[in-house]
C-alpha cells in the first residue's frame, strides 16, 4: 500500500465508514411543516415532514447559490431555500423555479438524497459507498421488535472521535475505575482478565471472574449494516423492577472531532411494571446515568486525537484491538472499491 492509500483509509476511519446505516436524530425533533438540520459522517443535512407526513432527508445545499436549505421552509412536499425560493424535493432534484419560468434548472437531480427510515423514536439513514450504493437492509436491535423491553432514547454530542466512543464500550475493565464513585457501577473488583467471543456482525467482550457487578460484559456490532453496541448496567433492588438495565448504543461520526451518541436506555419490564420503571428513571435515575455519561465524555475529550500513536495496550484490550483490526480491513474495502470504480472504462455515448 502506498503512503495515499493509507492516508485515505485513516480519512475515511475517522470520518466513518460508508455502506451503513446511522441514527442522525429523533423522531420527535422533526414535527409537521418543520426543518431539521443535522451533520453527520461530515456531511451537512437537513430533514423535514412534508403535508403528507413522509420523512425527507437531503444535502442542506441550494444548486442556485448554496445557501442552506435549513434557513428556509416546506412547501407542500419539497423544501423551499429562503434566498431566491428554489424548491427542492427529496431525490435532490429541482421542483420549481419560482422566479424564472421554464428554468432549464428544472427537473435535474442536483445534490445527494439520503434513505431515512423511523423506528423506536430514532431517525435512521443510509450513507451509500461505492461497493454498496443501494441501502442494505436496516438490521434492528432485538430489543426494538421483541416487545420484552421497555426503552427511552436519549442523545448527547460527545467532542471525540466517534472511534473512541466505541472502543470506551468495548473496554470493560474502565468501569470500577472511572466510574468507581456512581450508583450503579461502584462494585466489584477492579482486577480481572477478560475474554473475546465472535457474535454473529460483530463480538462479544467480557469480565472473566465477575459478572453483574459493573459493567461486566458489552456486545460490539459493526459488520451487519447496522453499527450499534450494547451493554448491561446492574442495578440494586431499589433500582426497580426488571433487572439489568440494557443501554443499546449507536454513535453516529459528527465529523472527525465530533460524534453523535444515542442511548436507548432498556429494562425487560410488562404490564404496571413498564410504567413502574418509566416514573423511577424520570424522577430518580436519569440524572444518574448522566453523571456516568459524563465522566465517560469528559474523558474522552480530553485525549489527544492522536493519542492512539503512544499507547501500550495490554490483556484488557483485545476488544479495542479487535474493533480496530475489523474497522481498518472494512475501510481499505471501501476505498480499494472506490479505486476499481474509478479505474473502470467509461462508455462513450455514440457507441
Amino acid at each position: 500500500m502506498d503512503a495515499t492509500f493509507k492516508e485515505r483509509v485513516e480519512e475515511r476511519l475517522n470520518q466513518g465508514l460508508l455502506g451503513q446505516w446511522y441514527v442522525i436524530a429523533k423522531s420527535k425533533q422533526i414535527q409537521p411543516g418543520g426543518l431539521f438540520r443535522v451533520k453527520a459522517l461530515s456531511r451537512d443535512l437537513v430533514l423535514w415532514r412534508g403535508e403528507d407526513g413522509v420523512l425527507r432527508c437531503t444535502e442542506d445545499y441550494c444548486p442556485h447559490r448554496g445557501a442552506p436549505l435549513s434557513e428556509g421552509s416546506v412547501k407542500g412536499k419539497h423544501i423551499a431555500c429562503a434566498y431566491h425560493g428554489i424548491e427542492m424535493d427529496g431525490e435532490g432534484v429541482v421542483a420549481k423555479v419560482p422566479a424564472l419560468r421554464n428554468c432549464p434548472l428544472e427537473g435535474r437531480k442536483e445534490i445527494d438524497s439520503f434513505v431515512v427510515e423511523e423506528h423506536a423514536g430514532g431517525v435512521f439513514a443510509y450513507f451509500p459507498s461505492a461497493d454498496q450504493p443501494d441501502p442494505t437492509p436496516l438490521v434492528l436491535p432485538y430489543e426494538f421488535t421483541n416487545g420484552a423491553y421497555e426503552f427511552f432514547l436519549t442523545t448527547s454530542l460527545w467532542e471525540s472521535n466517534y472511534r473512541y466512543a466505541i472502543e470506551n464500550i468495548a473496554d470493560p475493565m474502565h468501569g470500577p475505575h472511572l466510574h468507581g464513585d456512581t450508583f450503579t457501577l461502584s462494585g466489584g473488583s477492579r482486577e480481572d482478565k477478560v475474554k473475546l467471543t465472535a457474535v454473529d456482525g460483530g463480538f462479544v467482550v467480557e469480565r472473566v471472574a465477575q459478572q453483574g457487578a459493573n459493567f461486566d460484559w458489552a456486545e460490539v456490532i459493526v459488520e451487519n449494516g447496522t453499527p450499534h453496541c450494547r451493554v448491561n448496567i446492574p442495578y440494586p433492588p431499589a433500582g426497580g423492577p426488571g433487572g439489568m438495565m440494557r443501554v443499546v448504543n449507536f454513535l453516529t461520526p459528527v465529523d472527525e472531532f465530533n460524534c453523535r451518541i444515542f442511548f436507548w436506555r432498556c429494562r425487560k419490564v410488562k404490564g404496571i411494571e413498564r410504567e413502574v420503571w418509566r416514573f423511577l428513571f424520570r424522577t430518580t435515575f436519569e440524572p444518574l446515568h448522566w453523571y456516568v455519561l459524563e465522566q465517560d465524555r469528559r474523558m474522552l475529550a480530553a485525549m489527544k486525537p492522536d493519542a492512539r500513536n503512544r499507547e501500550r495496550l495490554y490483556q484488557h484490550d483485545i476488544g479495542i484491538t479487535r474493533l480496530r483490526q475489523t474497522l481498518s480491513k472494512m475501510a481499505r474495502a471501501q476505498v480499494s472499491a472506490e479505486d476499481a470504480l474509478k479505474e473502470e472504462p467509461q462508455v462513450s455515448q455514440n457507441a
